[in-house]
Parts: C-alpha cells; sequence; structure tokens
C-alpha cells in the first residue's frame, strides 16, 4: 500500500491516502472487519496531521468502504466487493446457478426514497446524552409530561429551528411529536372540529396522506404543480381552507418554490383565512445551494411548520415537532394530552442534550459528506452508462427523479427487468393522484423516483449497471 510522505503537498497527501487505503479494501488485503488504527496513532506513524487521517476516515466511511462507531473504532466494512470475492463469486454462479441470483420478490438493491443510512447513527453520543439525562433527571422529572414537551427540549428546538431554517419559533408554540405523521394528525383532528371537511395536498405527492386526515374526518384535494410550485389555479377551485405544502424540497418532484410562488400562496391562505401546513421533511440536507428558508419564517400565524428526527438520526425514535401558529396552539396541546399524555421523557432530555451540546449539527455535517458522495455516484454511475438520462432534484434531500429515454420503456418492462435484476425502484406514477396517473409518460419516457442516502457508492454503481446495462437502451 503506497502510502503519503511527509514532504508531499497536504491536500495531494490525503487524495494519496485516500486511494491507497481504497485499493487496499478493494484488493483485500485489509479485508472486512479488520479494526484501522486510530488516527492520532496513524498520524504519529506516517508523521502527517491528524486531521488528514480523520478527513480519510470519514470519506471512506461516507463511501462505504470504511464503517465507524463514534468511541469504538474504525474498521473495513462489509458493502465493497473485494477482488477475491468476486473472483470466488463468479466462479461459483458459472458452475452452479445464474449470475443474477437474486430471487426476484428479495431485491438486494433497494432504490427506496426518503430512507437514511442508519449505520451513521451516533450510537455512542446518544447513548452518552441518555446517561446524562438520567443523572440530571430528578425524580419529579419521571412524571406525565406538559403534553408539549419538555421545556428544555421545546427551547433547543426553538433555537435550532430558528438558527437553521429561518423559522420562527417560540418554545410555547413548539409541541414535541412522534415525528411529522402525529403532527399532521393532531392538526387534521383541530381542523376538523372547527369544520373544516378538506385538506389540499400536492400531486406527485405521498401517499401517505390521505389516510392520515382520512382518520380524522378531513378527505385529501390533490393540487398539481408546474415548474414554480402548486399551481393557485387548482388550489383555488379545491375549496379547501388548508394546504400541505413540501416548499422547501417538494416530495417527490424536487422542486423549490419559486419566491413569487410562495408569496402567493401565502396571500391565498390570508384569502380564505386558512392554513399552510410545512412538512419539512428534509430540510438539514442541501448540497450545490444555500438552504432555502422555511416558508413558515414569512408568516407564522398563517404556517404550521413540522419536522422530524426521521431521515437526519433515524426514524424509529418517533422524534418531531410541530410549529403552530398561536391561534391553534390551545387545541393542538389538548389533541395531544388526549392522545397520548406527551412524549416519552427520556427521549425528550436525551434529545434536548444532544442538540444543546452541538452533537446534532455535527452528525448532520458528517451525513451531509456521505449523501453528497453518495448523489455523486449516482449521478456519475447515470452519466456513464446512460448519458441521455435526465437527472433532476439533486441539489438536496435523499432522493432524484431520473427521467430514463423511450428506448428503455415502456414503464412496466423496465420494471419488471429490475425486479428481476434484484433492484427495487418506484415509478413517478406511484405518487401521482388516480386522475393524473400515467400523465407523465405521454411522452414515453420513463421516470422513476430513485433514493440514494443508504446505499453505500459501489452498491449504487452496481445498481445502476443492472437497472440500465447498455443492451436495454437499443
Amino acid at each position: 500500500m503506497l502510502l503519503p510522505t511527509a514532504s508531499a503537498p497536504p491536500r495531494r497527501r490525503g487524495r494519496v491516502l485516500q486511494q491507497a487505503l481504497r485499493d487496499a479494501v478493494r484488493s483485500g488485503r485489509l479485508a472486512t472487519g479488520t479494526r484501522l488504527p486510530a488516527s492520532r496513532e496513524l498520524a504519529a506513524d506516517l508523521g502527517v496531521s491528524r486531521g488528514l487521517i480523520t478527513e480519510a476516515y470519514e470519506q471512506l466511511t461516507a463511501e462505504g468502504y470504511l464503517s465507524s462507531v463514534r468511541g469504538s473504532g474504525t474498521w473495513v466494512g462489509g458493502a465493497v466487493r473485494t477482488a477475491t470475492a468476486t473472483a470466488t463469486a463468479t466462479a461459483t454462479a458459472t458452475a452452479t446457478e445464474p449470475v443474477v441470483a437474486v430471487p426476484p420478490d428479495s431485491p438486494a438493491l433497494d432504490f427506496r426514497p426518503g430512507v437514511p443510512d442508519l449505520s451513521l447513527f451516533p450510537r455512542a453520543a446518544w447513548s452518552a446524552a441518555h446517561r446524562r439525562a438520567l443523572a440530571r433527571l430528578p425524580h419529579r422529572g419521571l412524571g406525565y409530561p406538559d403534553p408539549r414537551g419538555l421545556p428544555e427540549l421545546r427551547s433547543a428546538l426553538a433555537a435550532l429551528l430558528s438558527r437553521r431554517r429561518g423559522v420562527v419559533a417560540d418554545p410555547e408554540r413548539v409541541v414535541v411529536c412522534s415525528g411529522v405523521a402525529q403532527a399532521l394528525t393532531l392538526l387534521g383532528f383541530v381542523l376538523s372540529a372547527e369544520g373544516q371537511r378538506a385538506v389540499a395536498v400536492e400531486d406527485p405527492g405521498s401517499p401517505e396522506h390521505t389516510g392520515l386526515f382520512a382518520s380524522t374526518g378531513l378527505r385529501t384535494v390533490p393540487v398539481p404543480l408546474d415548474a414554480e410550485g402548486p399551481r393557485l389555479d387548482a388550489l383555488a377551485a379545491s375549496g379547501a381552507q388548508t394546504a400541505l405544502l413540501t416548499p422547501a424540497h417538494q416530495f417527490p418532484s424536487g422542486i423549490a418554490c419559486s419566491p413569487a410562488r410562495r408569496s402567493a400562496l401565502l396571500a391565498w391562505a390570508r384569502g380564505v383565512d386558512g392554513l399552510l401546513i410545512e412538512d419539512d421533511y428534509d430540510g438539514d440536507f442541501r448540497y450545490d445551494r444555500a438552504p432555502v428558508g422555511a416558508l413558515q419564517g414569512l408568516d407564522p400565524d398563517r404556517v404550521a411548520y413540522a419536522g422530524s428526527v426521521s431521515k437526519s438520526l433515524a426514524p424509529g425514535l418517533r422524534l418531531g415537532w410541530l410549529v403552530v401558529p398561536e391561534a391553534l396552539a390551545d387545541a393542538v396541546t389538548v389533541r395531544k394530552r388526549t392522545l397520548d399524555l406527551g412524549h416519552p421523557v427520556l427521549d425528550q432530555w436525551a434529545l434536548a442534550d444532544f442538540v444543546a451540546r452541538g452533537d446534532y449539527d455535527r452528525h448532520l455535517r458528517r451525513c451531509q459528506r456521505a449523501y453528497r458522495a453518495r448523489r455523486d455516484a449516482l449521478t456519475s454511475a447515470l452519466a456513464a452508462l446512460c448519458p441521455d438520462a435526465e437527472v433532476t432534484g439533486i441539489a438536496a434531500g435523499l432522493h432524484a427523479i431520473v427521467t430514463l429515454p423511450e428506448a428503455y420503456g415502456p414503464r412496466e418492462r423496465l420494471l419488471e427487468r429490475a425486479r428481476r435484476a434484484g433492484v427495487a425502484v418506484r415509478p413517478l406514477s406511484h405518487y401521482l393522484s388516480a386522475a393524473r396517473n400515467g400523465i407523465h409518460e405521454a411522452d414515453g419516457r420513463v421516470r422513476l423516483v430513485l433514493g440514494y442516502a443508504h446505499l453505500p457508492p459501489g452498491d449504487i454503481e452496481r445498481a445502476v449497471s443492472l437497472l440500465v446495462p447498455p443492451s436495454a437502451g437499443r
């Protein structure tokens, strides 16, 4: 393994070290599970800075070559298929089974959108936050909590959202929820009790919203999009007083509402004495542009803002927040009390500590690097294997929209070919209302929603090669 010399420029030393580690893992010289030296120890051995070693470890972790747990070290991950393993697997497959031997109903490579890489979860830091919470929590703190959430967490979230997303967040108007799903349910019950009967939703949009609102007595009215966001004519014709939006990075199209459309949406809400619900589902991840501030910051009395740690930490934590207009705060608090008497206090204390100490920001920076590398792996693989593919919505978030040329269609044929190859993909039509299903494929092209955040770069490249092999587009 060729290692950098101390006389080389720092940038070049970093590149040389990273490439040497990649080559060692690919060749099998560093086997899966091999523990790497601590950054301080390796830096001393090589005569380079510790920061150079740390940066190399983080970059290769983001690429899938290494795995790490804070406080437990770094080791060779299992995502990379080494030369030895490849040769063995190829020989076995040739002798006994087809080369692609993945059962059709059990895809090995799933481009499911909206899924973070759970191996990046900061176990050591989260565990430490829990220990500190238990040590500091007074006995009375284990009683029934304020249904809005612990004051310490609401204050920490208010400061975080103000700083990162431009939200106008008074801690008294922050409600801790079991994710955005519960936030929407709470609002649905309150709006239904006020006599509202419908909520306008984006089309395409999340299929989950119809069921969530139906459980509260509200029907959903799909509103199509144009290049600037939800169409105002369709919104006006919906008859709704409330609209659910993803204005910073529309799901799944990736559109960011234009400034003019944001103003027009607020004007609509004021005109009908209504409400905009902002689902900021992936607001923490921006790659090639400055973050788009929350719509709520423009009119806190007309916008309810919802978010969670489901994309940033892990969906299994079931931790989220709702910043409500003052007029709805009391009704939402009462409904939260009747639903579950408040959120678990230990998790709230832990998250408050995690945010206040800066661990949340550090974790987001780590994820940002990893997800950017994976996005780049997706776009590079598509550019190499299918240069006519159109990739959009990639400046932010955890997924992209990929439009394949007509030669790769029709849609059902492509989906079946992907299934047989062991690749799970979802067409854009999956997120369209029944009335508009198929409208985007009138030109014969196939549009896919590809989530990449949870897949190592090597898996992304392999999945793309299976999805769009050169022969498929002929």
